[in-house]
């Protein structure tokens, strides 16, 4: 693994971690984002599991850089064990622009958002799966172009740095394509929003691809410059 990239990674991690406003929620976000568990994690770091869950829920005090730093250390280190596969795939967003006819907006949250209160904001309905979920950020896709235009391994880039996001597809048809396209990658997202359409206009596939990745599935008629306007202009 190049060390360059770990060491930029490690920065950014530890940085959100240690200056957000809930820090058990940025750990929890970034242990979330390489897929591991809190057992894991703890036994890694020799701790007792339940060490890690007051930690992310707030119940003890929050950690100090020190410790911070050991636990992102221990998160990238185990992710090197297996490949390094989201260490990979987090390298491309280092040093890679996204173009401006793929992707129209994107940004993360430090804290994560009730999804309900996130399709409020966009004038969103709920086509299928659970409203109990929360997001920490959202990408903003042309759907056409981005089907088009990028590989799986560039697919993978409109993840930003949590795949626990909200992806916006815009001007679909049917939905169906987004939703293929999903469906052959390796990441997930925890709700596609399918701009343009309303429910009744859907492929009836749809619910089915989405209930078997787990994701929510959202569509709203807005235009997508008041969408983009109104999640810029909200105070999260």
């Amino acid at each position: 693994m190049k060390s360059g990239v770990r060491h930029q990674l490690a920065e950014k991690m530890a940085g959100e971690i240690t200056l957000s406003d809930s820090p058990g929620q940025a750990l929890k976000k970034w242990r979330q984002s390489f897929n591991i568990p809190q057992g894991l994690l703890a036994e890694r770091l020799e701790v007792s599991p339940s060490v890690i869950s007051d930690y992310e829920s707030g119940r003890r005090k929050s950690p100090g850089t020190a410790i911070v730093g050991k636990i992102v250390d221990t998160i990238l280190s185990i992710d090197e064990d297996n490949g390094g596969r989201f260490i990979n795939k987090f390298a491309k967003i280092l040093y890679s622009e996204f173009d401006e006819d793929v992707i129209y907006d994107i940004h993360e949250y430090a804290s994560p958002m009730a999804l309900s209160d996130f399709a409020e904001v966009i004038g969103a309905t709920t086509l299928c799966g659970s409203m109990d979920q929360t997001v920490y950020g959202y990408t903003v896709v042309n759907s056409l172009n981005a089907i088009l235009q990028l590989s799986s391994s560039e697919f993978n880039r409109i993840y930003g740095w949590s795949t626990e996001r909200a992806l916006i597809f815009t001007e679909v048809s049917t939905g169906k394509s987004p939703m293929v396209a999903i469906r052959v990658t390796p990441f997930k997202p925890r709700c596609v929003v399918l701009q343009g359409i309303s429910p009744d206009e859907v492929h009836p596939l749809i619910p089915g691809l989405a209930e078997r990745d787990r994701i929510t599935v959202l569509c709203t008629e807005v235009d997508i410059e008041t969408i983009i306007s109104s999640l810029r202009g909200k105070l999260w």
